[in-house]
């Protein structure tokens, strides 16, 4: 149980929360493990089979924190919150720019640009500091087939294809990041492919986890500005998913989970003994290998970052926030077209 940025993170198996007077308080095999003030919590986040009192559901929903449910493998289930506000105006204008195909089109392809230049980022920056000349060339390469997808991006005429292009692009994108592993932890993380549901790998694991909290993120950041999350416009809509939300996601990707991940892993700090094999391949982060990339993931989100747009820095805390404006900007017709964050 860990309490960062006035988020709490209860990670334990069979952890129960429940209220104690004003307080939250967590039991493991009942016994205290952790009691913190409600005042002191803007939101609760568990992860796998937590048991979770009416009473603190209750009270959390009262006083307008946010619960939510990832499974064990950090992959988002559910999110609980009390009634919904947000500007019914913004929200209108939202709507009538999902029936805008020219609109929906050019808002979606600003998002793939931006998912697209950061991985070129990443892969160029992985090229320059790779100590391998031929790996380097590999990069470029790699970096160059980005680029090569972001001039078909622009000349996408429907969404198919636009989508089409994107999944190509990443699955050259994750061929060349096993690249920027350094040498002596290409035997414990590797990539072969991406693979979900479950990941196969380590990597994969590790990438899929940090993808749940960056969507956990998103999906607050969209609703704190009063955007509906589940009308979004690259993705497709589907009864109970964050269609915008994971539009938002797409442009921060290589930015704050894939950068993070090689990070753990190049510097040591997240090793084979952080994760589980199961039954049919599946792997997982075990309880260190989660506590350790919750850690990681609040401390880089304090790091400044530069944004082109504001032409300042700004905690990377704040940079769904931010983009979140930006898009409702571009929805109230404040902007010409909506302008994606890109890294340095």
């Amino acid at each position: 149980m860990h309490t960062v940025l006035n988020t709490l993170y209860v990670m334990s198996p069979n952890a129960y929360a429940h209220l104690e007077n004003s307080t939250v308080r967590i039991d493991v095999d009942r016994e205290k493990r952790l009691c913190v003030p409600l005042h002191h919590i803007g939101g609760l986040v568990c992860f796998g089979n937590v048991l979770i009192s009416p009473a603190l559901m209750h009270r959390l929903a009262d006083e307008g924190k946010s619960l939510v449910l990832l499974d064990h493998r950090g992959r988002f289930k559910a999110r609980l919150e009390g009634p919904v506000s947000g500007n019914v105006l913004l929200r209108r204008a939202q709507h009538k720019a999902a029936d805008d195909p020219a609109l929906t089109l050019a808002i979606a392809r600003a998002i793939i640009a931006g998912k697209l230049k950061n991985s070129r980022t990443l892969l160029l920056r992985g090229a320059r500091e790779s100590a391998d000349a031929a790996e380097a060339e590999t990069l470029r390469k790699a970096a160059d087939m980005l680029a090569a997808s972001l001039r078909a991006a622009r000349d996408a005429d429907d969404l198919e294809r636009l989508r089409g292009i994107e999944g190509e692009a990443a699955r050259g994108y994750f061929a060349a990041i096993n690249l920027i592993v350094k040498p002596q932890a290409r035997d414990q993380f590797q990539l072969d492919g991406r693979t979900r549901r479950p990941p196969l790998d380590r990597f994969n694991a590790l990438l899929s986890f940090l993808y749940s909290m960056l969507m956990n993120d998103c999906r607050s950041a969209v609703e704190a500005v009063g955007l509906d999350p589940q009308i979004g416009f690259l993705h497709a809509l589907r009864p109970g998913r964050a269609a915008l939300a994971l539009d938002l996601q797409e442009e921060f990707r290589s930015v704050s989970a894939d950068r993070l991940a090689l990070t753990l892993i190049n510097r040591g700090q997240i090793s084979a003994r952080d994760f589980d094999e199961r039954a049919g391949g599946a792997v997982m982060l075990n309880e260190s290998g989660r506590k350790t990339a919750v850690f990681a993931w609040q401390e880089r989100k304090q790091d400044e970052i530069h944004h082109p747009l504001l032409d300042s820095k700004i905690p990377q805390a704040l940079l769904g926030l931010v983009q979140a404006r930006v898009m409702a900007r571009t929805l109230r017709g404040e902007m010409d077209v909506y302008l994606p964050f890109l890294a340095k």
